[in-house]
């Protein structure tokens, strides 16, 4: 399965070193939740991972890629960052089946692997008959999440999954990431703003301040909602 390791990591906008990070690994079948508040480089070390960003120096390894000189890892891996992920001028199922086929799906696979997503698209997602630019955010929001999993990816990064969505579909998509991690035991990193569902489904949590990861929180027994709400609160 997929580790990630990372070495003397580092990027800098300017005067601001927004990633900093000297040494972490991210064993195979972890559930990572970063936390962190705005502007703490969670979303840089996403880009940084997925080589949608080029570092200072450092590199960010899936299993034995160096993620910069190599494009190997991308077949193990799903994402959704933002909603520039989204082609749209096409509508959902366009979209599902262009990123099916890039990674080897005919059609009917798609559809098929869309049913694990009924409860969760609720009747909003397809066969609406308009583009994903149509769309209400938290709708597009659900697009981009099951277009980073249709493909059983060993490796999925989602930024902000939470954000757009209605409790309802908070709570599914918390179920789905849950099940999907124990039936596949993929590696699966999260991040966001909100600690209580962040601590529901992630057994281990890195907290990031100024681009450094300053606490590596073992949530196995959901130990850690105290710790990071303390932490804020004295923040």
């Amino acid at each position: 399965m997929t580790t990630i390791t990372i070495n003397n990591l580092q990027k800098n906008f300017g005067e601001k070193r927004a990633v900093n990070i000297e040494n972490y690994i991210i064993k195979s079948g972890e559930i990572l939740g970063l936390v962190g508040n705005n502007g703490a480089g969670k979303t840089t070390f996403f880009r940084l991972i997925l080589d949608l960003l080029k570092a200072d120096n450092g590199s960010a390894h899936i299993n034995d890629i160096d993620t910069s000189d190599s494009e190997e890892w991308k077949h193990l891996t799903g994402a959704f960052i933002d909603e520039s992920f989204l082609i749209d001028y096409l509508t959902p199922e366009e979209y599902f089946y262009f990123i099916g086929k890039m990674y080897g799906l005919n059609k009917e696979e798609v559809d098929e692997q869309l049913t694990t997503f009924e409860r969760f698209m609720n009747g909003e997602v397809v066969g609406q008959k308009k583009y994903i630019r149509n769309f209400s955010a938290g709708n597009k929001q659900k697009i981009g999440i099951i277009s980073a999993m249709i493909h059983h990816p060993e490796l999925l990064i989602l930024d902000e999954p939470f954000n757009f969505l209605d409790p309802s579909s908070q709570s599914i998509i918390k179920h789905i990431l849950k099940n999907y991690n124990e039936q596949t035991g993929a590696t699966i990193l999260i991040s966001s703003h909100n600690l209580n569902h962040t601590t529901d489904i992630c057994p281990r949590i890195a907290l990031l301040e100024n681009g450094k990861i300053i606490r590596d929180i073992d949530n196995t027994e959901n130990s850690a909602e105290k710790e990071l709400e303390d932490y804020f609160n004295i923040e």
